[in-house]
């Protein structure tokens, strides 16, 4: 793999999209940083990381070739492709907090942010932001965030942690582009957080609700059984799920 070490950067997203603008870039190409100062995560959310501690990194990838109505088939294979490098390390009971935070135990352990560039209705290319928590033991006021060391008391190798979901990413990578789509969706929908449980949701307008989440549909939309046992859609600008 073609590995970028930086010491500080913005985030490594945008990093790679500046790189990307300006010459070729290989293929599973990877930035990693030990700190970032603008780290963003879904919705703009930021991504607040205790210097060389954990994993900052992003990945860059070329020829994906899928339609733009699939695209949450890559936050799939990415979360599926952490969940299995993570159990390498065995850190159990992981989950998927739609849409794509990773939890160990409950807690966030992970975060991901896909960015895609479109070319005639085909996302062309991709570049895959991934903050995972690993070698750093304390979360001022984050109670719902923990980290590989939290779980292990043991001391990680940052790079060891890049090869392993990168071979990983590259697996999941092939099952879609062999259309394994039903496959990858049953997988991710096996590690959903809270699936068929009794939950609690925020809508967009402020509104609470309880539901019980039940599957994603092909575009990634969360699929919630309300009250009523009508099952709806939502989007991730319409819903969040509460702990």
């Amino acid at each position: 793999m073609m590995l970028i070490k930086l010491d500080a950067i913005d985030s490594t997203n945008s990093y790679l999209r500046r790189l990307y603008k300006k010459e070729a870039i290989e293929d599973y190409t990877v930035v990693m940083t030990k700190y970032q100062t603008k780290g963003r995560g879904q919705m703009g959310a930021t991504w607040n990381s205790e210097k060389s501690k954990n994993l900052m990194c992003s990945v860059f990838k070329q020829h994906v070739d899928i339609k733009v109505k699939e695209h949450f088939y890559l936050n799939i294979i990415t979360s599926l492709a952490l969940i299995r490098t993570l159990e390498s390390y065995e850190i159990a009971k992981l989950k998927v907090k739609w849409p794509n935070d990773i939890l160990a135990d409950k807690k966030k352990i992970c975060g991901i942010l896909v960015e895609n560039v479109i070319r005639n209705k085909n996302i062309d290319t991709s570049i895959i932001g991934i903050g995972l928590n690993v070698n750093q033991k304390d979360f001022n006021n984050l109670p719902n965030a923990t980290s590989m060391k939290n779980l292990s008391d043991i001391d990680f190798s940052l790079e060891d942690l890049v090869a392993n979901i990168l071979i990983n990413l590259r697996y999941y990578f092939k099952q879609l582009y062999q259309k394994n789509f039903d496959i990858l969706k049953n997988e991710y929908e096996f590690y959903l957080f809270k699936r068929k449980k009794i939950s609690q949701f925020k809508l967009k307008n402020g509104t609470l609700m309880t539901g019980s989440i039940q599957s994603v549909n092909k575009k990634g939309n969360l699929i919630v059984r309300l009250n009523d046992k009508t099952e709806e859609a939502f989007d991730l600008k319409e819903i969040q799920l509460l702990y």
